[in-house]
């Protein structure tokens, strides 16, 4: 019954694969105004390799702006947690900068970067790092008071005090961000890609888009959604290395 509970989002989706499939079919919808699954895989193998070329652009693109995510994350995160008047001046200006659309940013990063890697990694860290932030510093501030009472009893000073209790506490807060993150990233450089680009998925979509083919763009959409799935993946993957083996009988990584 279990296994059956865990298999139902698999058979909900053949499910409404087969139902597109025979809409497509019985209705004679040109393949231009909508593809079934079947032109789509079958388009999905014949661009593989050409989708594989542009996806590793897009990738390296998602992996160095989840990497700066990462990084301001953790800083901020720690100053977020350790200095209430930072907190009270930042927190409103990291909740606008999400408020503003990317794609409307995304234009106004090419006029003063160019139109090289850094508008499209910076796209990727303003649609990262705002959920690692958050989800690590309410980690930060969730830690029991009797842990940290402990530590200042034998003399720890506030870095260790961060450093043995706090942060190790705060990982599965972080993970759980992080996770959030890795599904945006590939959309983040997606979406830098669509404006000014010569590879990657969002130039290869744009061009498919502008050709009405429609297949490939469905094609590309899938390698899009696979990509998200495996950044999603690596974070687990991380959260595992990093959990020790005790932790990980209790927790879902």
């Amino acid at each position: 019954m279990k296994n059956l509970t865990k298999a139902a989002p698999v058979f909900v989706i053949l499910g409404l694969l087969a139902i597109w499939e025979l809409a497509v079919q019985l209705a004679g919808i040109p393949l231009y105004v909508l593809p079934a699954p079947s032109d789509m895989l079958t388009t999905f193998v014949t661009e593989l390799p050409e989708l594989l070329r542009h996806a590793g652009v897009t990738v390296m693109e998602a992996l160095a702006g989840m990497a700066i995510s990462f990084v301001i994350g953790i800083l901020m995160g720690v100053l977020i947690d350790a200095m209430p008047t930072f907190k009270k001046s930042i927190y409103p200006i990291l909740v606008v900068t999400q408020t503003v659309p990317v794609i409307v940013l995304a234009p106004i990063f090419i006029i003063y970067m160019g139109f090289g890697y850094a508008p499209k990694i910076l796209t990727v860290v303003l649609m990262c790092f705002f959920p690692i932030v958050v989800s690590f510093s309410d980690g930060l501030g969730e830690m029991d008071e009797g842990y940290l009472n402990l530590v200042r009893t034998y003399g720890g000073s506030k870095f260790q005090i961060y450093r043995i209790v706090k942060i190790p506490s705060a990982v599965i807060s972080l993970l759980s961000g992080l996770k959030v993150a890795a599904t945006y990233s590939i959309s983040g450089a997606v979406v830098g890609e669509w404006i000014a680009s010569q590879s990657g998925l969002g130039y290869y979509l744009i061009r498919a888009k502008n050709g009405y083919m429609l297949d490939k763009v469905f094609a590309c959409v899938l390698m899009i959604i696979l990509l998200s799935l495996l950044m999603n993946g690596l974070v687990k993957l991380f959260g595992y290395l990093m959990i020790p083996s005790r932790r990980r009988r209790t927790l879902k990584v």
